[in-house]
């Protein structure tokens, strides 16, 4: 099992940007998918989680509104758009599948004027 994400980067407050996650060794289409977080000295927290075939979504309040998960599953991708980012939302991302307890190597988003 292999997940890589990417996307990440060095962007304005209001900016936006779209992580991806890259999965690989395993049937991507039939697993949930989520995105997580850790801010420096914080622990690591859900940001949200998208349904196997795409139907059901869920999110953090902190991000509700802002942020859109979404899955090609022919690409075997997972996808975070970030709009209205805030610096608070600043941290490693991280790919998850929960019933593998696979983890990327995550993708750092600095959100700084």
């Amino acid at each position: 099992v292999q997940l890589v994400e990417s996307g990440g980067g060095l962007v304005e407050p209001g900016g936006s940007l779209r992580l991806s996650c890259s999965a690989s060794g395993f049937t991507f289409s039939t697993y949930t998918m989520r995105w997580y977080r850790q801010a420096p000295g914080k622990e690591r927290e859900l940001v949200a989680g998208i349904s196997y075939a795409g139907g059901i979504t869920n999110y953090a309040d902190s991000v509700k509104g802002r942020f859109t998960i979404s899955r090609d599953n022919a690409k075997k991708t997972v996808y975070l758009q970030m709009n209205s980012l805030k610096p608070e939302d600043t941290a490693v991302y991280y790919c998850n599948t929960p019933a593998l307890g696979s983890w990327g190597q995550g993708t750092q988003v600095t959100v700084s004027s």
